[in-house]
């Protein structure tokens, strides 16, 4: 199968960024003096934006007072700390750069705020890969609705039988059920072979260069 433009996912897809998102709710935990978590919990924390991501992080008593207090702090930690240790997978530049040449449009789909999603991918990416960044706003649902995936599809003019999407997680492939398009699940990321295939994901990657074999 021949597809015309690849929609990818983020953190745990495009970069390795799960340190960076860790250090910063715990920054935000230590600076409220509650429990903060290993780095390895994060891998089942992110991927539903970051509200969530704070919120999985919290104690489980937590006040809705105690998630807005823990946002603020992490957003403006993360800000300013969202590339220290966060770069692409192996391989991947390589392999977005052989798309772009065989004319394959590429846009990232991210539950990512719009800002920390744009800041990243242009910073370690450059700015003329991807022709759509969009991340996660109050105007539109997160993934898994389709919302995103319908907004890229009707800004970049081009038939959804030709789209796919690529992630790392069960939230991005079903939003890929949910707007009708194929989807590729990504091993090397952060949640694995298991939950791609619990979730239905039409082809699994094992590696950046896989990508390119189900793609062209």
């Amino acid at each position: 199968m021949k597809f015309d433009y690849a929609i990818f996912d983020l953190d745990g897809t495009l970069v390795d960024s799960v340190e960076d998102l860790a250090n910063a709710v715990n920054y935000g935990l230590q600076q409220m003096h509650l429990p903060i978590h290993p780095v390895e919990k994060y891998y089942h924390f992110v991927g539903n934006g970051v509200p969530k991501l704070c919120q999985s992080a919290l104690p489980n008593n937590a006040t809705p007072e105690q998630l807005e207090q823990l946002l603020t702090i992490f957003n403006t930690y993360y800000m300013t700390h969202c590339l220290e240790c966060t770069h692409p997978y192996n391989g991947i530049v390589d392999v977005l750069k052989q798309m772009q040449c065989s004319g394959i449009g590429l846009a990232v789909a991210s539950n990512k705020t719009t800002d920390f999603s744009k800041k990243i991918v242009t910073h370690l990416f450059g700015e003329n890969l991807f022709s759509q960044i969009l991340g996660g706003n109050e105007s539109r649902p997160k993934k898994p609705s389709p919302e995103i995936i319908y907004e890229i599809i009707k800004k970049s003019g081009i038939d959804s039988s030709q789209v796919v999407m690529i992630g790392d997680s069960d939230v991005d492939i079903i939003t890929a059920k949910n707007a009708g398009i194929p989807s590729i699940g990504c091993v090397w990321g952060f949640r694995g072979r298991e939950e791609l295939e619990n979730a239905g994901a039409d082809f699994l990657a094992e590696t950046p260069a896989d990508l390119l074999e189900i793609i062209l």
